[in-house]
Parts: structure tokens; C-alpha cells; sequence
């Protein structure tokens, strides 16, 4: 038997995503990331775990030439026990100048915990609310970066990126992933002549002498590190979103742009409509369609997902559709620990790829994913659900190749098990669960929802894929078999030990002599596993994985085509069937199964007794001194 042997490199080349877009995405990583630097040793804060925020009325004073806030936070909160004291989180380098509940002064302390703790005038007791108002000013904290003053073209400007641990750097707050705020209001005084942007929609301005008093209003639940304000001598550029159904309405989208570039911003962001209504008709309607979308441009490279409007420092259309993806996954589901937080940032990073699926085809598509697949198994481990120790770095938490390529490309895999049809019912399903709306989710309640539409257990695909490491490589050999049969074995190895076997439905392409192709996906379960298939052509070639659905790397396929044929007659037969073997080869033994894969009938003698059998379809197997062979047999 000779063996005929196609070697697939599966290093995926980076046709069609250009070394700009890369860069891109790495500024875009770089300012997700920037507020956690200085960081590395957050912990939940056990002293805010007591009470549930419902409403911050945030009045902010700045001068986008100033590094300086001066700023009133007036917090409403219902307490989860008795309490007699509350703390928030906020810097040192903060100076509290007051407290007040109503009228009355408060005493406090801010201690090197960076915590501002609260006395209460009488215990509050579990279920009851009230509210504080703390008056604070100083130069912000410069560790994470939280809190920016610069310049573009000469013009102060003024922003902030909390991202995940800086909003205690600027306002007094409660920053776990465990509670959002029901609604907030926002009022910045900055020099009249400048623009200010902060969540939601703008309410109203107010002139006061060479001042202006800016107040928007964000009637939706947002976490701490969502909120953000930016000031600087904007120029505004509207346009609509939405597809003007009674289910999603048209809406605002409202963009902050530098007046020196605005002409070729402008011309970036014709792509945003497309893409948020793309987003409304694969989901759901837009979360906060009753405000506005929009982008603020920043100095950061790359971008960051505030509520309602993006901060933005290029308009690369990459850029745009993740950020903007983010108001469904990140903004209105939240991550609820950071060890989750491939459910903002991967599934984000895959709905851009669905924008380069649906607005660029097919081919382009195919090369964004071998991009990520590239990315991905360039080194051998990496999970996506984080550890305790994986907390503590900033760089681990936003990594590139993990959170981003892989959280992304593990999506793109579940989509192909469950199909198109189950994969975005129950994603949608995910973001309307009124317990995970405008709330907190965990990787266990994607999987719940995942489960219910598909009907599938994915303990084992999430065990392997996001809470441990690495990937599979591949073994596939073909055989033909004759008759229109094909024997197909698949083997497996893993680049990581902590997975012994990736269970996978495997797809490849058959393609014949005279170039026929078929597509078959095979469901991998055991190692060395055989699969008996129709085609209706000799095999010539196997390519594996041709649609680029599974992360994998050095896969190799293997053709074994036979070096005789045997013949056998009559077929169809009624009684008695004869198979000619050459003259140089033995018969060993014959058997014949029904397509149930029963044993039917066992012979070592070339000519067999069908009578025996009923008729119907039956595969003929015969063991000879030369190798193994099969046909398709029909009995009448």
C-alpha cells in the first residue's frame, strides 16, 4: 500500500488585515488597560460590600488646563445590613472638605487605604436609604492615569479612562463589579468656551460668568468605572442610528470631534450607522437608544467604551465597531469579576469580526479569524478565565493574545457547535435575562443560556477552552474504501498538559482527483477515532479545518489511497456473492455489517451465503494479507 501525504501548514498567514490594523487594536488594548498600571494589588474592597448605590449627582469643577478637580458628590444609597458608618472608595491625595446628610456636618476619616469612611448619624437599618454629600478637591491621582489634562493642536483638553480601578482616583465611589448605579447626574463647570461631554443626554447649559455648567442625564444602571467626562473645544457632528422599527427607534448618535481633523473624522465615521444598526438586527435593539451614542475624542490610543460614548483616539473602523459593540457586552451585561472579563472584551472582539463577516464577505472574514488564530497559538497555554494571581496584573487582565484574539475565537467555536440560529437566540437571550440586564454576569450563566437554546452540555468545551490552557493539533488520515465509502481517522495532541483532549466537532474538505469537494464535520470524542463516510469520489486531498473555525496550529493531514481494487459479483446479489482477490493476496476474512454497524455474517471463504440476510444495504469489509478494504453491498 503506498501512502500519499499532504503536509497542511496551518501558520496562518495575515492575508487581509493590514500591520495599521494591528496597531490599532494594540493602542486599543493599551487604553483599556492604562488605568490599572499602577494598581497591581486591587481587591474587592470588602468595607463597600454593605450597601447598594442607587443615584450620584456628580457636579465636577475643571479647567481642561488645570490639572485639578473640585467636585460635590451627592450619593444615594439603601443599606444591606445595619450600618452606622459607609465608605467609599477614594485616593488620598484627595482632600474631603465636608460631609453633610441634609444639613448636617458628618464627621470622617480617609485613611492609607484609600478610603473614605463615613460616620453616620444614627445606624441606618438593612432595607432603609439616605444620602450623603461630600464636597472634595485636589490634584487627582497619577498611578493609573484615570484623570488626564493635555492638549491637541494647541487647545487644553481635559478626559478621563477609569478602566479598571481608577475611579477612585477622581470622585468618591464604590468601584467593585457588584453594583451599578440605577441613574446619575452629571454637571460640569468648566470655562465657557469650552464643550463638555460626560454619559447620557445633555440636559442643559448654563452660563455663569466665564463659566458653563454642562448637565447630562444617564438614566440607565452603569458601573463606576463607566463613568467619564471629557472638556476641550469640541466640534459636534450628528447622525442617526437605528433601523426605525417600532422594537428599536431611531436615535441620536452624537460625536465630540477635534475641529482640526473634523473633515476626515466626519468621513471615518459614515461607517457608524451601518454598524450599530448591523449589531441591532444580529442582537437586540440598541441598550440606550432612549439617550444617545456617541464618541468623544481623546488622546489615548485606541478606545475606551464609556456608556453611551465612546472615548476615541482613532477612527479605524475596527476600532469603532469594538468599542461600539461594547454597549451590549460590557455595558449592558457586565462582566462581574474581572476574572470574567473575556465576556466584555472577547465577545466584543468577535461581533467586529461579525462587521468584517457581514460588510466585507466571506474571504475576509476567513482572514480575520486566521489572524486570531495566529495570535492565539503563537505560545502553547493561556486561559481566559482568570486566576487570584492573574488579577494583580494589569497586563495579564487585558492581555492581547488571551482576552482579546482567544475570548474572541472561542466564540466564533461555540457558534460553530450550536449553529447560527441557536448561537444568537441565545446570546440575545443573555442580554435580555432580566437578572443580566443592565446588571453583572458570569462565565456560568453564558454557559446556562448557551445550554438552554442548543440543548448541548458545555462543561467539558468550557473546562477545556476558557477556564484551562492551550489547544489541539491534528492527525487526519483518509482511506478510501471504495464503492463510494471513506474511512477518516483523526488523532490528537495538545500543546498544554492541563488538556488531555479537546472534544471538537471537526470539520474538513474532501476533495476528489478530478477536484470535487465535499464538506463534512466530524465529532471528535475519542483519540484515534475512525469515521465511516459517503463520498462520491475518490479522496486526493484533505484540508482541514477550511472555514478557520477552531484554534488549532501544525495540523497535518494524510491521504492513504490503495494499491489494488477487489472486485465482487453479482452485486447487487440475491444468494450467493464471489470476491476476486489479485493471485499475491490471501483472503484473512469477510465480514458484513448492516448500517447500524451490526455483524451480520463472518467468513474466511471468498464465496459467500447471503441467503441468510434480509435484503437492504449492507457494508462488506475484508481483512486480506495486503490490508483492509470496503464496499458498499446491496442485498435483494
Amino acid at each position: 500500500m503506498k501512502h500519499i501525504t499532504v503536509l497542511l501548514a496551518l501558520a496562518i498567514t495575515s492575508i487581509g488585515f493590514s500591520q495599521d490594523n494591528q496597531n490599532e487594536f494594540h493602542k486599543l488594548v493599551h487604553s483599556e488597560m492604562k488605568a490599572a498600571a499602577g494598581k497591581m494589588n486591587f481587591r474587592e474592597n470588602p468595607n463597600t460590600q454593605n450597601y447598594n448605590i442607587t443615584y450620584h449627582k456628580l457636579e465636577f469643577t475643571v479647567d481642561p488646563a488645570v490639572y485639578f478637580i473640585s467636585g460635590i458628590v451627592t450619593t444615594t444609597f439603601s443599606a444591606l445590613s445595619d450600618m452606622s458608618t459607609v465608605t467609599f472608595d477614594l485616593t488620598n491625595q484627595l482632600t474631603v472638605s465636608s460631609v453633610k446628610q441634609d444639613n448636617t456636618n458628618l464627621t470622617f476619616t480617609q485613611n492609607t487605604n484609600n478610603e473614605l469612611v463615613i460616620t453616620l448619624p444614627a445606624t441606618l437599618t438593612a432595607g432603609n436609604s439616605t444620602s450623603v454629600i461630600i464636597t472634595y478637591s485636589g490634584a487627582p491621582a497619577t498611578g493609573e492615569q484615570a484623570f488626564t489634562t493635555s492638549t491637541h493642536n494647541g487647545s487644553p483638553v481635559l478626559y478621563t479612562l477609569s478602566e479598571p480601578f481608577g475611579a477612585r482616583d477622581w470622585w468618591p465611589c464604590k468601584q467593585d463589579l457588584n453594583d451599578k448605579v440605577t441613574s446619575i447626574d452629571v454637571y460640569i463647570t468648566a470655562p465657557f468656551q469650552y464643550t463638555s461631554v460626560s454619559n447620557g443626554l445633555e440636559q442643559t447649559q448654563t452660563i455663569n460668568g466665564v463659566n458653563k455648567t454642562t448637565h447630562f442625564h444617564h438614566g440607565y444602571p452603569i458601573p463606576a468605572y463607566l463613568i467619564a467626562i471629557a472638556v476641550t473645544n469640541y466640534q459636534i457632528y450628528e447622525q442617526q442610528g437605528g433601523l426605525g422599527t417600532t422594537e428599536s427607534p431611531f436615535f441620536p448618535i452624537i460625536n465630540y470631534i477635534y475641529p482640526e481633523t473634523a473633515s476626515s473624522t466626519q468621513t471615518s465615521l459614515s461607517v457608524t450607522p451601518g454598524i450599530i444598526n448591523t449589531y441591532e438586527s444580529l442582537f437586540t435593539p440598541y441598550p440606550f437608544r432612549n439617550e444617545k451614542y456617541g464618541h468623544a475624542q481623546f488622546g489615548w490610543g485606541g478606545g475606551m467604551e464609556h456608556t453611551t460614548v465612546s472615548f476615541m483616539g482613532g477612527w479605524n473602523r475596527d476600532l469603532i465597531s469594538h468599542e461600539m459593540a461594547h454597549q451590549w457586552f460590557g455595558n449592558k451585561v457586565t462582566c462581574g469579576s474581572w476574572k470574567d472579563i473575556w465576556l466584555n472584551e472577547g465577545i466584543t472582539e468577535y461581533l467586529s469580526g461579525l462587521i468584517v463577516e457581514n460588510m466585507d464577505g466571506a474571504g475576509s472574514f476567513l482572514s480575520w479569524k486566521s489572524n486570531k488564530i495566529n495570535s492565539i497559538t503563537s505560545q502553547p497555554d493561556g486561559n481566559l478565565y482568570l486566576t487570584d494571581e492573574q488579577l494583580t496584573d494589569a497586563d495579564r487582565i487585558f492581555d492581547y493574545r488571551l482576552t482579546y484574539n482567544k475570548g474572541s475565537m472561542v466564540t466564533n467555536m461555540i457558534r460553530f457547535k450550536m449553529g447560527d440560529d441557536n448561537f444568537f437566540q441565545a446570546m440575545r437571550n443573555y442580554l435580555n435575562d432580566p437578572a443580566l440586564a443592565y446588571e453583572y454576569a458570569t462565565t456560568p450563566q453564558l454557559q446556562a443560556h448557551l445550554e438552554a437554546v442548543s440543548g448541548m452540555n458545555f462543561t467539558d468545551f468550557f473546562n477545556d477552552w476558557i477556564y484551562k490552557e492551550g489547544y489541539p493539533i491534528y492527525n487526519i488520515t483518509a482511506q478510501n474504501w471504495g464503492a463510494g465509502l471513506a474511512k477518516i481517522t483523526i488523532n490528537q495532541t495538545t500543546s498544554h498538559s492541563s488538556v488531555p483532549f479537546f472534544e471538537m466537532p471537526v470539520p474538513i474538505r474532501l476533495i476528489g482527483e478530478n477536484e470535487e469537494t465535499q464538506d463534512v464535520i466530524l465529532e471528535n470524542t475519542t483519540n484515534n477515532q475512525d469515521f465511516i463516510i459517503d463520498v462520491p469520489f475518490r479522496i486526493s486531498q484533505i484540508l482541514f479545518d477550511p472555514k478557520k473555525n477552531i484554534i488549532s496550529r501544525n495540523s497535518t493531514t494524510e491521504v492513504l489511497i490503495d494499491n489494488f481494487d477487489f472486485i465482487t459479483y453479482p452485486n447487487p446479489c440475491h444468494d450467493i456473492l464471489t470476491i476476486k482477490l489479485p493471485a499475491d493476496v490471501e483472503l484473512e476474512k469477510a465480514e458484513i455489517y448492516n448500517m447500524l454497524g451490526q455483524l451480520n455474517l463472518k467468513e474466511n471463504n471468498p464465496v459467500i451465503n447471503l441467503s441468510p440476510l434480509s435484503n437492504g444495504v449492507y457494508i462488506l469489509i475484508v481483512n486480506t494479507s495486503a490490508g483492509t478494504f470496503y464496499k458498499n453491498l446491496i442485498k435483494e
